[in-house]
């Protein structure tokens, strides 16, 4: 059984296309993103805040993360894989990103 995630930073993904999302993730989220980032899955990756309070809608959001992906316990990754959401979860995350003076 993989190991459960807890989220603590808010990150800026720009896709191969140029498009942007934001990623609530950890530090092993952030280090797989930078290494796609070098590896060219992905185009940039940046840290927006750190050390997020570990709200509500935090907890909701791990929970449906750590439910519904499988997350490699490593850092050298084959591939990127962008974390798809229910409409009831970009509503968390957007809920996040207004708890931390991101929207």
């Amino acid at each position: 059984m993989a190991e459960l995630q807890t989220f603590n930073i808010i990150e800026e993904i720009t896709r191969i296309d140029g498009t942007k999302y934001r990623e609530i993730g950890n530090l092993l989220h952030n280090g797989q993103a930078e290494y796609a980032a070098e590896q060219g899955f992905i185009k940039e990756v940046r840290i927006m805040k750190i050390n997020i309070p570990h709200s509500r809608n935090v907890e909701k959001y791990e929970q449906y993360i750590n439910t519904n992906f499988e997350i490699p316990q490593m850092v050298a990754i084959d591939h990127w894989t962008e974390w798809q959401k229910t409409p009831e979860m970009d509503q968390v995350i957007e809920a996040i990103l207004a708890e931390n003076q991101l929207a």
